[in-house]
């Protein structure tokens, strides 16, 4: 390359990796972490080295999207049973913690019946001493917390384990994150340096700012072996500039599922950040990354599943927020790891906690939090919220994924903030069952139908239609479909005119356009004007 100052291309890819297999937030905190590796990566490449032609069926199969399969269409068995090895090796101190979180469950099980747990304490596995508290709950029934932050502070916590790989895209297709490891490519570079590494922003910073190549080299210690594939995500082209919103409106910019860019002259506030590519030949139109402003104010995260916390798009993003705003969770649950914590540990420093009924008030703008209730199987999960946003006297609900189950908790939400102008509501109202996601944390399996009626969904059309008569807005717009091209490879998701989802929300937007109510599924991208 002749100049020195370059910039990355548009569409460089930095996947962030733990163990080789796609970072997600439950392989940051060292309970979850240890439990997925043990219940669903050691598993998974066990079956595809005894059965590799049944994974490659299964993957070609629509019915078994999202499955536990890896997607190499049979072949480099010997690199996932070299990956599966290591992975025995270097994880063995999270592999003994999975087996002891296994050992405690069950001593609770058979020796807590009601009378002091004090005795039990000297019980507790040797490698848990110290990281837990026996608790019951008002039934009498046994559980443990954990001290979270003191597992950030152990050896449970792996940041050896985390890495970054690099490749240049010209598409949306890659295999299904939660169930196909990454292995080498002659065309990517694999960089093992934690999540957190300054580099990462220094890079990233490089997508919209000229910097040096020698430079940047340096600081992520590229070998020379590694020199001509890294030289080839740089360019000398300059992108094209982000026009600055300076209107007197509230301006609103869809950018695939649950991402919404809110803004003023002033002001911008950013929804569960999944962004597309650009820089290649696209059908369906979107936003990009390009389309972001410079500086984003407040990030807010509704929940902690996969499709809303994406460090591929949150960690090169991280050099421009001022504000990330989670939900508060510090009860110490193994399926309720702390977001602050998390995002801490990989390198956030402006981590804020909002809770229920919690306002944060700047300019003339504030952020609420809201009640999420629903599509989490019905767990004990706090690490969820809905927000409301008022911007001048505009007011807007993203409601998320959140399972209208119980009418009246947004009815006296609507008492205490009023009614809305906008309600952006998820309709995802199948769901994966419990154990798709959560499974790896249950010390012992739930039984079929059981499994099968607890679901990770959304709200359906009386749900929905319930909510919404509750905020009486004037306009709604059904969001968070996983629609888009681009999130297949997390969402799995692929829907007909038939499909359940689809079904339900056509005739919500039907209901509310009968009631003269704006109503719009939104798909791709959509730009929208609102007066202050």
């Amino acid at each position: 390359m002749n100049s020195d100052q370059v910039y990355l291309k548009p569409n460089l890819v930095i996947e962030p990796l733990f163990d080789n297999w796609y970072a997600w937030s439950h392989l940051i905190s060292p309970a979850t972490a240890a439990m997925n590796i043990t219940g669903r990566h050691l598993k998974i490449m066990g079956s595809y080295i005894q059965a590799p032609a049944a994974h490659a069926a299964a993957v070609k199969n629509p019915k078994m999207l999202g499955g536990p399969f890896i997607d190499y269409d049979g072949k480099r068995v010997d690199e996932i049973e070299q990956l599966r090895n290591d992975t025995l090796k270097s994880q063995k101190d999270l592999l003994s913690f999975s087996e002891a979180v296994r050992e405690l469950d069950l001593l609770l099980k058979t020796k807590a019946k009601g009378y002091s747990l004090e005795p039990l304490y000297k019980e507790v596995p040797e490698v848990l001493k110290g990281y837990v508290e026996l608790i019951y709950d008002l039934n009498n029934q046994p559980s443990f917390r954990f001290f979270e932050a003191l597992l950030y502070n152990s050896k449970f916590y792996k940041e050896k384990s985390q890495s970054i790989l690099l490749w240049l895209t010209d598409n949306d297709e890659r295999p299904f994150v939660l169930s196909t490891p990454r292995l080498d490519d002659k065309n990517k570079i694999h960089l093992n340096i934690p999540f957190s590494h300054h580099g990462l922003d220094e890079l990233s910073r490089m997508r919209k700012t000229a910097g040096s190549l020698e430079e940047i080299k340096k600081t992520l210690n590229i070998t020379s072996k590694m020199e001509s594939v890294f030289e080839s995500f740089f360019t000398t082209e300059v992108p094209k500039a982000y026009e600055k919103y300076t209107g007197d409106k509230v301006r609103m910019r869809y950018f695939g599922h649950a991402c919404i860019l809110v803004e003023t002259k002033d002001i911008s506030i950013l929804l569960d950040p999944i962004i597309s590519y650009y820089g290649y030949d696209q059908e369906v139109e979107r936003f990009s990354d390009m389309d972001l402003p410079e500086t984003i104010d407040y990030v807010l995260i509704t929940h902690n599943h996969q499709d809303h916390i994406l460090f591929e798009t949150l960690i090169p993003l991280r050099h421009k927020i001022r504000n990330i705003v989670v939900p508060r969770s510090a009860n110490g649950n193994l399926q309720d790891p702390s977001l602050k914590l998390m995002f801490k540990a990989i390198g956030f420093n402006n981590v804020v906690e909002i809770d229920e009924m919690d306002t944060i008030n700047f300019s003339d703008c504030s952020i609420t939090g809201i009640p999420f209730i629903g599509e989490h199987s019905d767990l004990n999960i706090q690490a969820k919220i809905c927000h409301h946003v008022r911007v001048g006297n505009f007011k807007m609900l993203f409601v998320a994924d959140s399972c209208n189950v119980e009418s009246k908790i947004y009815e006296r939400v609507q008492e205490l903030v009023g009614d809305v102008d906008v309600i952006f509501l998820g309709m995802e109202c199948d769901g994966a069952p419990l154990s798709w996601l959560y499974g790896p944390l249950l010390t012992e399996p739930l039984a079929r139908d059981k499994d099968s009626s607890r679901r990770l969904a959304g709200s359906n059309f009386e749900r929905g239609k319930e909510l919404i008569e509750a905020f009486n807005p004037n306009e709604v717009y059904v969001y968070a479909m996983g629609q888009e091209p681009w999130l297949e490879f997390i969402s799995s998701i692929k829907y007909t005119d038939e499909s359940h989802p689809i079904v339900q929300s056509d005739l919500l937007i039907k209901n509310c356009r009968e009631n003269n109510i704006v109503a719009e599924r939104l798909f791709g991208e959509k730009e929208i004007m609102y007066l202050k």
